[in-house]
């Protein structure tokens, strides 16, 4: 039975009389324990989808729901990960988790919410890091933080918007490799957002492309069916990697592009002739003024015979 169920889900955005629909008709299901990319433009409404997923919006129509209940706000069920990081700057490492872990597990003991905080801080690596504060990591340590508090919460479902977004492509890769081993080992059902098909097919088990907008709707769903766990160099030459990403790629350019769009105007030609250099010419500021039809004058000259 699908564990996370979008049924007809339509959101617009916008004053009554100039609403712009960004997603129609959406309908997803994700599976229980699934790794679930959705691959699409920028500014095509894939955050507002997540958004919706994780009860920060509410949809015009059409429903959501996570394990038979309906999503109709946020909650510790679903932990989110966002591109910005997120993270309170006065807070070291572990306190930024251990705020989460304090507000959703007050029963525990103080050692026992302790021990999970660096339980999680060792999972991303950063554990001789947990007494830096946001301002003294890096991009790529900032974003192991968001994820281990997001896991330290034990959400039902992890949502990842964009989170690699912003950092260099060194850095990008090592997370992927990060984040796809820790999905694994916990088991946790995933839904990412990204706008590269590769990382889709690198870190998921599913990728749907999502078409630009407005009024985005999803395209057929395609399994990657590539053993776990996966070599970025090996899939740089394997067939089936290349199938995949041109899959997505020829769907994303063709039935899920943008449409063509044809613009008509006036053109107005700048109102300068050539010049004749041989003809004298008035100066401005130093230099030859230039010669424009709106000067040219006809004169009738009587000479004498």
């Amino acid at each position: 039975m699908p564990f996370l169920v979008l049924s007809n889900v339509s959101k617009s955005f916008g004053p009554p009389e100039a609403r712009t629909e960004v997603l129609r008709d959406v309908s997803l299901t994700v599976e229980k324990g699934e790794f679930v990319a959705i691959v699409g433009y920028s500014g095509a409404g894939k955050t507002t989808l997540l958004n919706m997923v994780s009860g920060l919006l509410r949809p015009d129509s059409g429903s959501v729901t996570l394990n038979d209940l309906e999503i109709t706000g946020p909650g510790p069920d679903r932990g989110v990960v966002f591109q910005n990081y997120s993270l309170l700057p006065w807070m070291t490492v572990a306190e930024n988790i251990a705020l989460a872990v304090d507000q959703l597990f007050p029963n525990w003991s103080a050692s026992k919410r302790a021990q999970h905080v660096d339980h999680h801080i060792a999972m991303v690596n950063l554990s001789h890091a947990r007494d830096r504060r946001p301002s003294e990591l890096s991009g790529g340590m900032r974003q192991r933080v968001s994820v281990a508090r997001a896991l330290a919460m034990e959400p039902q479902i992890l949502l990842l918007d964009e989170p690699l977004g912003a950092l260099d492509a060194l850095t990008r890769a090592t997370l992927q490799d990060e984040i796809s081993r820790i999905c694994l080992e916990s088991g946790k059902t995933v839904l990412l957002i990204t706008n590269d098909p590769d990382e889709g097919i690198l870190m998921a088990d599913r990728i749907i492309p999502l078409s630009a907008g407005p009024g985005a709707i999803l395209g057929p769903a395609i399994a990657v069916d590539l053993a776990r766990p996966r070599d970025r160099k090996a899939l740089n030459h394997d067939p089936r990697f290349k199938s995949l990403r041109s899959q997505i790629v020829s769907w994303l350019l063709g039935p899920g592009g943008r449409p063509a769009v044809s613009v008509s105007r006036k053109l107005v030609l700048p109102d300068i002739e050539p010049e004749d250099l041989d003809q004298p010419r008035p100066m401005i500021g130093g230099r030859r003024a230039p010669r424009r039809r709106s000067e040219e004058r006809r004169e009738t000259v009587e000479l004498p015979s």
